[in-house]
């Protein structure tokens, strides 16, 4: 896999992903964020044997999609705070998930962002396993929550945030927030969460 930074916000990029194979595909259409992926470094198709269960509309041509993808991110700069840059969308290509794609695409893309000159860069997850992958990225929980059952994580571009390790006090705290928060977790994420605790 190779990283790609296809892209800063407003440079009008765009990814067509399988809405079979990736979470939030949808998002990547659009052309104000930024973007950035892992993908195969001779075009050929991320995960080649695989074929989803679902079968594609007859409207829909497969040949269409970007099937050199392996993991995307989106990203902008945050509206209230232009020293902040936002990941907006993270997806790893649903037979990938598992291999540290994410970590890695993310790792990558918070240097990028770094050298473009923004100081801190902020998700919200609305998963412990999204928690987790970004904690191993350096992000660390804010104690904020966002208006739909979502966690604030934030790192220093050119740097892990304190307390972003896992068994840190401070990443306990989020994995805490998760299973006292008002969504109902299914009992994966429980099992995930009481493992961690």
């Amino acid at each position: 896999m190779e990283y790609a930074f296809l892209g800063g916000p407003d440079a009008g990029v765009t990814l067509r992903l399988d809405y079979r194979t990736f979470a939030y595909a949808g998002k990547f259409v659009v052309g104000a964020p930024g973007k950035a992926v892992l993908r195969t470094a001779d075009g050929s198709p991320a995960v080649p044997d695989w074929v989803p269960e679902e079968p594609l509309p007859p409207t829909v041509d497969a040949d269409e999609f970007d099937e050199d993808v392996a993991a995307a991110v989106s990203f902008s700069p945050d509206r209230t705070d232009p020293d902040c840059c936002r990941l907006r969308y993270v997806t790893v290509h649903v037979a990938r998930r598992g291999e540290g794609l994410g970590p890695r695409l993310i790792d990558r893309t918070v240097s990028r962002l770094a050298t473009d000159g923004y100081d801190r860069v902020r998700i919200a997850v609305n998963n412990p396993f999204a928690y987790a992958a970004l904690s191993k990225s350096g992000f660390a929980y804010t104690g904020e929550r966002t208006g739909i059952a979502e966690l604030e994580l934030e790192r220093p571009a050119a740097e892990p945030a304190p307390g972003s390790d896992v068994g840190d006090e401070r990443y306990r705290a989020g994995l805490r927030a998760f299973r006292d928060g008002d969504r109902d977790l299914d009992p994966v994420e429980r099992e995930f969460i009481a493992a961690r605790l």
